[in-house]
């Protein structure tokens, strides 16, 4: 494998001896291989009716999940290509939060296609120019038949949570979810520069298992993982005025190693005294403040933390900074980084901060925040395992309608973007009378596999099911989906399935661009260095749990 050339009878080295390298045709079917094996494993999880995957690592932590990006960042994938679609995963997941599954699946079913019309001897870059010509056709046709939606429309806004639950274990509880999720993301969204924006970083979760699912709530302001760091605080504090502080209520100790010698016992006393007494005046300078509550990202020593018991002030110690962020735009408070700067006008309000206990923990719930800018959702549900799934639906569904109100154009779900888009796509097709005809055909056929999974995913014939969908669709009724509930084809809009625009859009972008990437490969050359045992390490062949498909 590492020859290359051969003069006169004689092998030239190039490579090291150990590199694994495929070639031409060989390298794209591999790689096709392997991704349309990434494709496989999430395809079923797709819809109201997806599977969930049960996955179980070296060490036997087990996760059970139906979110697509999730399954693919715990499955050890080793392949060069099927990496590439993880990535295509983690881009629709960090810029919409919602789709990751049907924008792996379209990835794989593209070159799926693509790898039929290698077979017919067409070469890579023109399938390369038609799935370009396609994709925009695509995301022309996207666009065509959206519709508008503001941070107003809260029962549409309800509706694209209650889509985007859908298949997941929080699907039982969604209305009530949905509900919770609307109202934070509008408690969070901001307008600049005439343009809504949504950081869902402000929406803290927090979970925790024991309780039941319908028991997760929305709290206007911020819960802290932390107990109160004395017995001697009042546990519940009403009109709070809240002191963040970035700054430890602790007397420092010298930035050099230095060592204190005492003679006199007196003085011992005296250095004691002198210590306490700095910590009298921390204590003092935040209760002159007017503080009643204090969250300090640093420690508090426990004489100080006797001082401000005395007072009454409750204390938090050690809080992360991201909590910090949070609290400050959730109470309206300036994190104070010198004790000697704290005023009044530095305090944030709340209505109520109070000490819970949630299963076995203490846990500081900082409530009725005035217009908070960040808020915080509670997850509950029976097991661990429940509430890290109804936690990941939350989080897709905050990003579903997080991205539907900053786009502000949002489409019916159910396959019946894909299907008119095809559509359009067979139409375009028709003015070309170059091989690009053949891949835009193909790029129309792979968008298809949406629908056709949601159909076989929900037990009926995804044959009848799609034909039955393109004679809705040459009917002009844009809005006819697959019913994966009662079968057949309905109005996805009547029965309350939309999505976001931007997730369809990301997703086919990310997928043709993965896809694209994928088919300009030609040549796979892995080079393997010798490991400590002096063997040469495996060449990445196939994936982690994916049965061979993927191997060279």
């Amino acid at each position: 494998m590492a020859q290359l050339a051969q003069i006169g009878g004689q092998p030239v080295l190039i490579l090291p001896e150990g590199t694994f390298r495929s070639k031409g045709r060989t390298a794209q079917e591999n790689n096709i291989a392997a991704a349309k094996a990434v494709a496989d494993a999430v395809r079923t999880t797709l819809g109201p009716k997806g599977m969930d995957k049960m996955l179980v690592d070296s060490i036997g932590d087990i996760v059970i999940t139906n979110d697509g990006v999730t399954i693919l960042e715990e499955m050890e994938i080793e392949h060069p290509a099927a990496k590439m679609m993880v990535e295509v995963a983690k881009t629709q997941n960090e810029e919409v939060g919602d789709g990751t599954t049907t924008a792996v699946v379209i990835a794989g079913e593209l070159l799926k296609k693509a790898g039929e019309l290698l077979e017919q001897e067409i070469h890579p870059t023109m399938i390369i120019r038609g799935f370009n010509l396609a994709k925009d056709k695509v995301l022309k046709a996207m666009d065509k038949i959206s519709k508008p939606i503001t941070l107003e429309d809260d029962g549409e806004l309800k509706k694209i949570a209650m889509t985007s639950m859908s298949g997941k274990s929080a699907y039982a509880y969604s209305e009530k979810l949905a509900e919770l999720i609307v109202r934070a993301v509008k408690q969070v969204a901001e307008k600049r520069d005439g343009k809504i924006i949504v950081d869902t970083e402000n929406i803290q979760r927090e979970k925790k298992h024991g309780g039941a699912s319908e028991d997760t709530e929305l709290i206007d302001g911020i819960i802290i993982d932390k107990e109160v760091v004395h017995p001697g605080m009042p546990k519940v504090i009403k009109n709070a005025k809240i002191a963040l502080l970035d700054a430890a209520l602790e007397v420092k100790e010298t930035e050099t190693d230095a060592q204190i010698q005492i003679t006199d016992p007196n003085k011992l006393q005296e250095f004691i005294d002198q210590e306490e007494k700095m910590l009298r005046n921390m204590v003092e300078k935040v209760a002159t403040s007017g503080a009643n509550v204090v969250l300090c990202q640093k420690g508090i020593d426990d004489v100080a933390q006797h001082y401000l018991a005395k007072k009454g002030i409750l204390a938090d110690r050690r809080v992360k900074k991201s909590d910090m962020e949070k609290l400050a735009k959730a109470t309206g408070a300036r994190i104070v980084t010198n004790l000697d700067d704290l005023k009044k006008e530095d305090l944030g309000f709340a209505g109520l901060v109070e000490e819970v206990k949630i299963g076995d923990e203490q846990m500081t719930f900082i409530r009725n925040c005035k217009n908070p800018k960040a808020v915080s959702i509670l997850v509950r549900g029976g097991t661990e395992h429940v509430v890290d799934e109804i936690d990941r639906a939350i989080e897709d569904a905050i990003g579903a309608v997080g991205s539907a109100v900053e786009v502000g154009k949002i489409v019916p779900g159910g396959g019946a973007p894909e299907a008119e888009a095809a559509r359009e796509l067979r139409k375009f097709a028709e003015s070309f009378s170059g091989r690009e005809q053949l891949a835009i055909n193909a790029f129309a056929d792979a968008l298809e596999v949406i629908p056709r999974s949601l159909a076989e995913s929900g037990g009926l014939d995804p044959i009848d099911t799609i034909v039955a969908l393109r004679a809705a669709h040459e009917q002009k009724r844009v809005e006819a989906g697959v019913n994966v509930m009662e079968g057949g084809i309905s109005d996805m809009t009547k029965l309350g399935v939309i999505e976001p625009l931007k997730v369809k859009t990301q997703a086919i972008n990310s997928a043709a661009d993965a896809a694209i990437m994928i088919l300009r490969i030609d040549d796979v050359i892995s080079a393997s260095k010798l490991d400590k045992g002096g063997m040469p390490s495996m060449p990445p062949g196939g994936m982690g749990g994916m049965g061979g498909e993927g191997e060279y």
